[in-house]
């Protein structure tokens, strides 16, 4: 059986992004209580502003990946691959 690549790709995205989120706000939450689950890296692209007069345009992109990020993406991943 054929499975179409173009469509698991992005439902394993979506699935990602999902284990991430709920992930940090999970270890946000823990953190208060065990401060090793909020211990957590910066990645991403500081915020850049282009004035063209008409529009003002804003572009930058942060994650914060926590210890308990780090779980959700290997949990969305088993899910993903029991689908």
């Amino acid at each position: 059986m054929m499975r179409n690549t173009e469509r698991n790709g992005w439902i394993l995205l979506l699935i990602l992004i999902c284990g991430i989120v709920v992930g940090g706000f999970i270890g946000e939450m823990l953190g208060n209580y065990i401060p090793i689950l909020k211990y957590g890296y910066n990645l991403g692209v500081s915020p850049h502003t282009y004035d063209l007069r008409v529009i003002k345009l804003t572009f930058g992109l942060t994650f914060n990946i926590n210890m308990f990020s780090i779980l959700g993406i290997i949990i969305a991943i088993l899910v993903f691959r029991k689908m």
